[in-house]
């Protein structure tokens, strides 16, 4: 059986691998690609580590076995024997790529807090169903809010009286990570709905950086030289600019599903307001004031001097030229299963406080 599978290394080169299984074992192993390697015969040496292997081996066990053969002094520039392990993790998962799919672009004006938590789940579930297409969703805040992890205290993340204070809405998403402080124009945020299957091979972490990529292209494109940091991060060499989260799930009869990938990104934070808002980052900044807190979140308005709007127009645009993208629009059904998901979930307390 033969199978073929493809994987950019994040800030690298893409690395493609053909691959035929055999009575358990891998056969005629062909690894190709844009990147960089010295000598010329470290290539053989790479397909030469993988013949034989157990199609069961992990992906370390498939970098090792390559480690292990590569001649002295082998330099790889743009590849990595962990990105060769899973190219070829992706090929045996039948893993798809983003360019085997319509890509929908949803861009719609400001919605309230707790609806944009609930079109995540719903159109995420959609795409699970096989219903929508895989979805670029931008998000455009009618309110200033804070977003709290799944998992996350609310009594230890958020301050109740800065929040009264400064009329912000707590609501809580369904992915985990930390707690996000957004305002109107302040933050730059998006959603990606994709199949399970465009992450087939890849760990957790993995699964991160792979659909980060296109955005740090995206940056570079406006002059920002940015990189994924582990787990969740986005940063440049002036600071964090974006955080993400993830969040499965299952598709109808437990099949296949769907991953949903938010990110934000600070456009123009207001320091002194997170700052009295949210109780983790007086404790992470304790000591220092506000002032290392807009050195530690950088904001994209004074690292692009690019308007928000003409950041958000850079991205969609670096995506279309990547993968294709066409524009829709959230549908009647969708919205109002998201309007009844908003009212009986995301705004009631048992669910905002089901951490407490």
């Amino acid at each position: 059986m033969a199978v073929h599978g493809e994987y950019k290394v994040p800030g690298g080169k893409l690395v493609v691998v053909d691959v035929d299984v055999e009575d358990g074992v891998l056969r005629h192993v062909r690894v190709a690609g844009d990147f960089f390697l010295e000598p010329d015969e470290a290539l053989e040496a790479v397909n030469g580590a993988l013949e034989g292997a157990p199609a069961d081996t992990g992906t370390a066990g498939l970098a090792a076995r390559i480690d292990a053969a590569l001649p002295a002094g082998t330099v790889l520039y743009g590849l990595t024997s962990e990105g060769v392990g899973v190219a070829v993790r992706r090929a045996l998962a039948h893993a798809t790529d983003w360019t085997d799919y319509d890509w929908q672009l949803i861009h719609e004006p400001a919605q309230p807090p707790a609806l944009h938590m609930a079109l995540d789940e719903v159109l995420t579930a959609e795409v699970a169903a096989g219903r929508r297409p895989p979805t670029l969703r931008v998000w455009e805040w009618a309110a200033p809010a804070v977003i709290i992890g799944s998992f996350q205290s609310l009594r230890n993340e958020v301050d109740p009286e800065g929040a009264a204070r400064h009329r912000i809405e707590v609501v809580r998403r369904i992915s985990g990570g930390g707690a996000m402080f957004v305002e109107p124009g302040n933050t730059i945020t998006y959603s990606l709905s994709v199949p399970e299957s465009l992450v087939h091979g890849l760990s957790f972490q993995d699964s991160y950086a792979y659909l980060d990529d296109w955005v740090l292209g995206a940056l570079g494109d406006m002059g920002i030289r940015a990189w994924y940091q582990p787990l969740n991060d986005i940063a440049t060499d002036q600071g964090k600019i974006a955080g993400a989260a993830q969040k499965r799930v299952v598709g109808p009869g437990g099949g296949p599903g769907a991953v949903l990938h938010h990110v934000t990104m600070s456009y123009d934070i207001d320091a002194d307001k997170m700052v009295e808002v949210l109780r983790i980052g007086r404790e992470k900044l304790s000591g220092k004031g506000t002032a290392s807190a807009k050195k530690r979140v950088d904001p994209l308005r004074r690292q692009t001097g690019l308007a928000r709007e003409a950041v958000i127009d850079r991205m969609i645009e670096s995506f279309r030229a990547r993968y294709g993208l066409a524009p829709g629009k959230v549908t009647d059904g969708e919205l109002a299963r998201a309007r009844e998901l908003a009212r009986t979930k995301f705004t009631s307390p048992e669910w905002t406080a089901r951490v407490p």
